[in-house]
């Protein structure tokens, strides 16, 4: 007889606005490839996220920030930078890394409201289609962070990104074709087979599927740097102006896609952030989007980028998330990584519903 999947078992996998435990980091190496000559650079913009994360955070709705570390000397590094924040609500975990990508690596966590319980889902990971190795450390992270907790590990067998998938936590998932259904990830595996994983092991029923992702996402076309849920029938979409820009089409035509989209028989609820300006450094386009925001228990962070657009955006979240401060922060180092705060975070929520 074959194992019950998780679905079966009756797990699902939160919404990122539902209360969490903790917040879970990689802090990054300084031989690894994401910072290669700007690694000094990034940390004052770590250092304000996690500064971000303890500070809004207070009473019944405290998370907890988790950091995995290669060892004492990283551990050292990480607390050194971190050495005027309150270190009561910072665990460090020995989980060494390759990269600090704690979205795409780390664990995928769901619960269920009967006989509470938490549980991790370890996707295959092979660093975005193979682009960056090694990635043998990365690899194994959701497993370690398993053991480490004490709770049960389900395996799909499948290739995927967190940052590749959103869920509004009562039953629909959101994803791109440009990603999910790339050969670089799951050659073998049909749109219905990768559809029917995501059912048995994320506890979704309905899979929405945009097209094309934004000029120099090199993950493929992540679906955090282009729409995100925000409630269980209202989504924030990034939209482009310029009609010459080569994001135009690909947004324009994921936004078409959102408006004749349904849950439930209903329409959806659509908000649009703005992009920032194209940002290009050494030749090379980054992909710098509003959509890579992290929604905390009292706070949302906002990757800026000294952008006539970072307040526009910024008060369009702040009227999404009323009861939520939104907090702006530099990232133009950051994004030299190719990614800001939401492909740096993992959400670990409370056991049941919370």
């Amino acid at each position: 007889m074959s194992e019950r999947t998780p679905a079966e078992l009756g797990y699902r996998m939160p919404a990122e606005w539902e209360r969490h435990e903790a917040t879970w980091l990689s802090w990054p190496r300084r031989e690894g490839i994401s910072f290669p000559e700007s690694f000094d650079r990034v940390l004052p913009g770590l250092r304000a996220l996690v500064a971000a994360l303890i500070n809004c955070q207070s009473g019944s709705d405290s998370e907890r920030v988790c950091i995995n570390v290669c060892n004492g000397a990283h551990e050292a590094e990480a607390m050194e930078v971190l050495r005027d924040l309150d270190h009561s609500r910072i665990t460090f975990y020995r989980i060494p890394t390759n990269e600090p990508w704690c979205r795409d690596h780390g664990p995928i966590f769901l619960t269920r409201s009967k006989h509470p319980r938490l549980a991790i889902v370890d996707w295959d990971y092979n660093a975005w289609g193979g682009k960056y190795p090694p990635c043998d450390l990365d690899e194994i992270v959701p497993t370690r962070v398993g053991e480490i907790l004490e709770v049960p590990v389900f395996y799909p067998r499948m290739i995927l990104e967190g940052g590749s998938i959103d869920v509004n936590g009562a039953g629909a998932l959101l994803t791109s074709e440009s990603c999910l259904l790339n050969k670089n990830r799951n050659p073998n595996l049909s749109r219905e087979e990768i559809e029917q994983r995501l059912r048995d092991f994320l506890g979704v029923r309905d899979i929405l599927w945009l097209g094309d992702g934004i000029e120099g996402d090199d993950t493929d076309g992540h679906i955090d740097d282009l729409a995100r849920f925000v409630s269980e029938r209202t989504i924030v979409t990034v939209v482009e102006e310029k009609r010459d820009s080569p994001n135009y089409q690909a947004l324009q035509e994921n936004l078409d896609r959102l408006r004749t989209m349904k849950i439930n028989g209903k329409p959806l609820e659509i908000f649009e952030l703005p992009m920032p300006k194209r940002m290009v450094r050494e030749d090379l386009v980054l992909p710098a989007s509003y959509a890579n925001f992290y929604i905390a228990n009292r706070c949302v962070l906002l990757p800026t980028f000294a952008d006539p657009m970072d307040e526009p955006a910024r008060k369009t979240l702040q009227k999404i998330f009323p009861n939520r401060k939104v907090i702006g922060i530099d990232c133009r180092e950051l994004i030299w990584g190719l990614g800001t705060f939401h492909c740096l975070t993992q959400q670990q929520p409370v056991t049941g519903r919370g």
